[in-house]
């Protein structure tokens, strides 16, 4: 397998979360964690610069990752989990309730796909569809944590 494929692969599985037999997806979005932990510490411009490249990568990633292992939407590739993890998270960022609430409501979202969460997993190129569906969980996973937060303050520890 050429190198640049083989990037691809590992990014798109999230460095072997996605090889998982059993809930690759929560398995990708536990895989989050620590880059999350370690996120948390950095200015936020940096957190959401990261953020925005590791969704701008994982359309490239993913799309190599359909094409290399011949499905359009292949249950291993999980770097979008990542990105929708990093997303809402991101939106109550060191707030460790909302943390936990955040990242269980992208969870929900991301397995129910309501609505437009559901329509949007269709987009082309193949990349973009596998991404979009859960930049979009995330980040309505997020601004619903960021609001409980914001209207049950003592939520917010």
């Amino acid at each position: 397998m050429p190198l640049l494929d083989r990037i691809g692969l590992t990014l798109g599985e999230w460095f072997g979360c996605g090889r998982s037999p059993f809930a690759p997806g929560t398995v990708g979005a536990v895989g989050t964690v620590p880059l999350y932990l370690c996120l948390r510490a950095v200015p936020e411009w940096t957190y959401w610069l990261v953020t925005f490249a590791i969704s701008a990568v994982g359309i490239w990633a993913s799309e190599v990752s359909a094409r290399v292992l011949g499905d359009k939407d292949p249950s291993r590739v999980v770097i979008d989990e990542v990105a929708g993890t990093l997303l809402a998270l991101g939106c109550v960022r060191g707030l460790l309730v909302p943390e936990l609430l955040a990242f269980v409501l992208f969870r929900l979202l991301d397995i129910t796909k309501p609505g437009p969460i559901d329509r949007v997993q269709y987009w082309k190129p193949t990349g973009l569809g596998i991404m979009i569906d859960d930049v979009l969980a995330g980040i309505c996973a997020g601004a619903l944590a960021r609001g409980a937060a914001l209207l049950l303050p003592n939520l917010a520890l």
